[in-house]
């Protein structure tokens, strides 16, 4: 027998996924820069955490800071960050810990070297156009997030996803959001809800 949690009727997700306990899992919230990844991780994580399920989020930008104090952004760089991001998650869930990725991981090979560590493991992908994420980079307020990413872009050597290098979108992501139609809220709802359907 798999234990769930039982529903909580004061939440709206009624969220019945394993605890921690059982079935460490671990999502991945990828998008371009300004797509919404750390204000919709942390809203997943709030209404998790409400029906007793709790996770960890790995935000790149703060784990970058200690991983690579002085960034290049070169692509040698890239891989040792995001290979050392999916090791981090896979250690998290062999302890019991889920997981709650976010970064952009613009190449394919990174996200895909999460799934093949990770047994419970999915892609979350907020689809947002880049003139969109664009405007909400300017206004964002993330302690950690580099600042004026699409700013930088027009220097010479820029190494921006989407713009000066590749955002290679998920090939099958399990979960797609539509970042513009949805709302914080909804897009969060609608992951958890999903969530439930994969990881019970």
């Amino acid at each position: 027998m798999n234990p769930t949690n039982p529903p909580n009727p004061t939440n709206p997700t009624n969220s019945r996924l394993p605890t921690h306990d059982y079935h460490p899992w671990a999502i991945w919230l990828t998008g371009l820069p300004g797509s919404g990844k750390t204000v919709i991780a942390q809203k997943v994580k709030q209404l998790l955490e409400e029906s007793a399920v709790a996770a960890r989020i790995l935000e790149l930008d703060e784990i970058r800071k200690i991983i690579t104090p002085t960034p290049t952004y070169s692509e040698a760089e890239r891989d040792i960050v995001y290979s050392s991001l999916a090791y981090m998650a896979k250690l998290l869930t062999q302890v019991g810990t889920n997981v709650i990725i976010d970064a952009t991981g613009n190449r394919l090979r990174y996200r895909e070297l999460a799934r093949r560590l990770i047994p419970n493991f999915a892609e979350v992908y907020l689809q947002c156009p880049l003139e969109v994420c664009i405007g909400r980079e300017r206004k964002r307020q993330n302690q950690f997030s580099p600042k004026d990413i699409y700013t930088k872009s027009n220097k010479e050597g820029a190494t921006v996803p989407g713009v000066n290098i590749p955002y290679e979108e998920p090939k099958a992501p399990e979960i797609i959001v539509d970042a513009v139609q949805l709302g914080i809220n909804q897009a969060a709802q609608k992951i958890v809800k999903e969530m439930e359907e994969l990881f019970l």
